[in-house]
Formats: structure tokens, C-alpha cells, sequence
């Protein structure tokens, strides 16, 4: 009989990093709830785990996540957009977004159109290198990360996805009240 290929849930979570980190508060200061951290110190690990590790295709195309994300939001939304539209899109700074659309059009991979009504907005749309960088290393990016969640049995795939799907809806509605 051969052992099976994933490891249970709490096997796995025993030998973590955060187990460790909880053990010692938990030493510390027996009678804290750090059932918190168990979640929020795994998301937080594992997203620090996937920048450092992640991205192995972008990296061989010269891209950065951030730039690839600029990218693929001008090419999944199929029309032009403002650098504040895609700041919106991508979840960055407009400073951010600013520094790297310089470096993306340099590159060839984006255009700039003032637009005809008012000369301070500028519309940004892919090139057509830009197009068949994006179209060619997505279905790479895509394997990649499929290799990297293998670790996971699919319907184990299937649960994350949904428990983190439902938490992120639940941040993006209620953050804001969070931090008052």
C-alpha cells in the first residue's frame, strides 16, 4: 500500500512556521486567542513565500508581478484605460503605476493616447508586442501556479479557493469600517 500523497490539514499545520510562532505565544501568554493568527500568519506567510519563489515565467519574459498584473488588466478588459483605472485594477499607488507604465511603454509593450477633450488624462492601451506577451506567457504563468498548489489535493484546491473568495468579498466590504 503506498501512503497517500497530501498530508492531512492538521499533520501539515503542526510542522508550519505559525505553529511554531503560536507555541511560543501561546507559552508566553497561555490564556490569548491566537486562533487569529493560525489564519491570518498562514495567508500572510504563504504570500510572502509565493513573492520570494513565485513568478519563475514573468521573470524569464523580464516582467515583474505588478508589471504582468498592469498588463494583463489592459489586455483581460480588452479596452483602454487610464493610469487611474488601472491603479483601481491592480490594487497599486498611482505613483506605482505611474513608474511602471513609464517602463512598460519604454519597452514597447504599452502606448499612450492623450485623450482629445482634456489633455491631462492619458488613455493606455497594449501594443501588439504587448498583446502576444501577455497572450503567450499567461498560459505559463497559469501551469506554474498550478504546480505550485499541487501540493494540495483538488477538491482541498476547491475549499481554499471559496473560503478565501469568501473572506476577500468580506474584507472589500467591510475594511474600511475596520479601520475606523
Amino acid at each position: 500500500m503506498t501512503a497517500p500523497r497530501h498530508r492531512t490539514a492538521t499533520a501539515a499545520a503542526a510542522d508550519d512556521t505559525v505553529s511554531a510562532v503560536v507555541r511560543q505565544w501561546r507559552a508566553v501568554h497561555p490564556g490569548l486567542d491566537t486562533a487569529p493568527m493560525e489564519v491570518i500568519g498562514r495567508v500572510n506567510r504563504c504570500a510572502a513565500l509565493l513573492q520570494q519563489a513565485e513568478d519563475a515565467p514573468l521573470r524569464r519574459a523580464g516582467l515583474s508581478r505588478p508589471e504582468f498584473d498592469l498588463l494583463g488588466a489592459l489586455r483581460r478588459t480588452g479596452h483602454e484605460l487610464t493610469p487611474g483605472e488601472l491603479a483601481r485594477e491592480t490594487f497599486s499607488s498611482g505613483a506605482a503605476v505611474t513608474k511602471r507604465l513609464k517602463q512598460l511603454t519604454e519597452r514597447g509593450l504599452v502606448e499612450r493616447r492623450g485623450d482629445t477633450r482634456d489633455r491631462r488624462v492619458a488613455h493606455l492601451r497594449l501594443t501588439d508586442e504587448g498583446r502576444e506577451l501577455v497572450d503567450g506567457i499567461l498560459p505559463e504563468q497559469l501551469a506554474y501556479e498550478k504546480a505550485v498548489l499541487s501540493v494540495l489535493a483538488p477538491e482541498g484546491r476547491d475549499e481554499l479557493a471559496g473560503l478565501l473568495g469568501e473572506l476577500l468579498g468580506r474584507l472589500e466590504g467591510s475594511l474600511g469600517a475596520l479601520r475606523a
